[in-house]
């Protein structure tokens, strides 16, 4: 209660504001997930390929941005969308251009476009 000069009372109302927040649940990579992506991604900055990576959460998907340099758009981005979990696979690695370079239900075959691409240097 707070008493003011002029003798009269009030009373403070707490307001959980958290409540009142619409609760959003964001799309996050696992612990294995993340696991397998940076495996393959120190593979690529030790053979010079990679240098830099962005990771970011949204409502409706998961995406990790792969970078040639800091300065750049990202060469290739790493998605996990759950809306597509039950048709084409939740996990898809997409080309700077926006070409879906494979798609599908295992990360780790998904993954495995960047092991051609490292036979290939």
């Amino acid at each position: 209660m707070a008493e003011y000069a002029s003798g009269e009372t009030q009373t403070a109302t707490l307001i959980d504001l958290a409540a009142l927040r619409p609760s959003q649940t964001l799309v996050a990579f696992d612990r294995r997930e993340l696991s397998e992506i940076l495996n393959v991604y120190g593979r690529m900055v030790a053979a010079g390929e990679w240098r830099d990576y962005a990771i970011d959460m949204l409502k409706d998907q998961a995406v990790f941005s792969i970078f040639r340099r800091t300065s750049e758009m990202p060469i290739y981005r790493i998605e996990k969308n759950p809306k597509l979990a039950r048709r084409q696979g939740a996990f898809s690695v997409v080309a700077a251009g926006g070409l879906v370079m494979k798609r599908g239900h295992d990360l780790a075959q998904v993954l495995r476009v960047f092991d051609r691409q490292l036979k290939q240097v």
